[in-house]
C-alpha cells in the first residue's frame, strides 16, 4: 500500500511539472512572437488621424437605459443559475500587473468555486502543441494572446485539464468548457512568487 501512494504522489508531481514546462514554453512564444513584428508589420503605412476618429466614432455605442442594463443583470443571474457563466463573471478589482490577493475575490466568485458550470472561450493556441487529443490547454476571454501572460489581467484566463479519459480538439473559434471550476491561488505561480493563473477547471467536455 505504501509504495502505490508513493507511486501517486510522484505521477501527480510530474504531472504539474509538466504542466508548468508547457505553460513555460508559452510564454516564451509570446515573447518571441511579440518582440519581433512581421515584415507586413513593419512595412504597413500608420493610419490616418481622421480615419482613426471616424471609425472610433462609428462603434461607440450609446450608453444604456437603467431598463437595458436591469435587464442584463437579469439575464446574467438567470444564466448563473444555470451553471453557465462568462468572463465577467470571473473579474475583481486588481491593478494592471499588481499582486493578487484572496480578499481580492469577491462573494459572487466564492459561491462559484467547485461548482461545475459551463464557460465560452477560446483555446490559447500557444498553449497546445497538437490538434487532438490535447488534455490541457489554456482558455482565454477573447482570440488575443494579450489574455495570457505577463501584463495579462488574472481573470482572463482559466487553466484547463481534461478529465482522465477526456481530450479536447483545437478550434480557432468559440468554445464552450463545462467542468469544475476551482479557485487555485498557489499551483500558477513564476518562479519570482507572482501569480499567471488564479483560475482551473477539470473539465468533462469541450465543444
Amino acid at each position: 500500500m505504501q509504495l502505490v501512494i508513493h507511486s501517486n504522489r510522484r505521477s501527480s508531481f510530474t504531472d504539474r511539472v509538466a504542466m508548468f514546462v508547457r505553460i513555460a514554453l508559452a510564454m516564451a512564444l509570446w515573447f518571441v512572437l511579440n518582440a519581433y513584428p512581421t515584415q507586413a508589420q513593419e512595412k504597413s503605412p500608420s493610419p490616418e488621424p481622421n480615419r482613426d476618429r471616424r471609425a472610433a466614432a462609428s462603434v461607440t455605442s450609446a450608453p444604456k437605459s437603467e431598463k437595458q442594463l436591469a435587464e442584463e443583470r437579469k439575464a446574467r443571474d438567470a444564466a448563473r443559475k444555470r451553471g453557465e457563466i462568462t468572463f465577467d463573471d470571473l473579474k475583481f478589482d486588481i491593478e494592471k500587473d499588481g499582486a493578487f490577493k484572496k480578499e481580492m475575490i469577491t462573494k459572487e466568485i466564492e459561491e462559484l468555486n467547485k461548482k461545475t458550470v459551463k464557460l465560452r472561450g477560446f483555446i490559447l493556441p500557444t498553449s497546445v502543441f497538437q490538434q487532438s487529443g490535447i488534455k490541457q490547454f489554456v482558455l482565454v476571454r477573447d482570440n488575443q494572446e494579450c489574455c495570457f501572460g505577463p501584463g495579462a489581467a488574472l481573470y482572463d484566463c482559466v487553466i484547463i485539464e481534461m478529465q482522465a479519459g477526456k481530450t479536447a480538439t483545437f478550434s480557432t473559434r468559440v468554445v464552450s468548457v463545462k467542468g469544475r471550476l476551482e479557485i487555485d491561488s498557489e499551483s500558477f505561480r513564476y518562479p519570482d512568487g507572482g501569480h499567471y493563473a488564479i483560475y482551473k477547471m477539470t473539465a468533462e467536455e469541450v465543444k
